[in-house]
């Protein structure tokens, strides 16, 4: 029986398939982006991104493991040299699958799939754009603290102006008494 088998075999033994992914990861991450039926495509997403996330920690164990799945000493040092990088704030998604015309051979579901971070297209918008946090709970406590911040922001230049307000007066009062000294002269010469 297959309960809880979820991996798509691909109509391939287990070495033809870990073989199969191992060369297609290696293009992927060579290319930066491959052409593919959607099938593989699918399965060679939940086999890179883990290998991806690896290379973020770059230590010798880690290269190791990589290099057990990808099996291509040149791969590997771009993975972690050049593609890790470039994913370093990234947490997760590091691949994009685009849907394509089917073949016209076999009428086969056919994809492109992609590392993000290189797409020239899609990059530029998103490098603009502010970067967003993720929600990982205690919304409420933030979104309590944020109005009262905005709040305390918005009563300084208040309290600046009564106290120039304040100041203003002041100086009126004592200019009045000025004038009055001098009148006071005047009426002695």
């Amino acid at each position: 029986m297959r309960h809880g088998k979820k991996h798509n075999h691909l109509g391939r033994t287990t070495s033809h398939r870990k073989a199969m992914l191992a060369n297609m990861a290696s293009s992927l991450i060579t290319h930066k982006r491959i052409t593919t039926t959607l099938a593989k495509a699918k399965a060679l997403r939940v086999y890179v991104e883990p290998i991806i996330t690896k290379s973020k920690n770059d230590t010798t164990h880690s290269r190791r493991t990589v290099f057990a799945y990808l099996k291509d000493k040149e791969v590997v040092t771009e993975l972690f040299r050049d593609v890790a990088a470039k994913v370093a704030n990234r947490p997760g998604g590091y691949t994009r699958i685009i849907k394509l015309n089917n073949r016209l051979g076999d009428n086969a579901e056919m994809a492109l799939i992609e590392l993000v971070d290189y797409n020239e297209v899609y990059g530029k918008d998103t490098a603009v754009a502010e970067k967003k946090t993720t929600r990982r709970g205690r919304t409420k406590a933030k979104k309590a603290d944020a109005p009262a911040a905005e709040v305390k922001e918005e009563a300084a230049p208040v309290a600046e102006v009564k106290e120039e307000v304040a100041e203003a007066p002041a100086a009126e009062e004592a200019a009045p008494e000025a004038p009055a000294a001098d009148d006071a002269e005047e009426q002695k010469a």
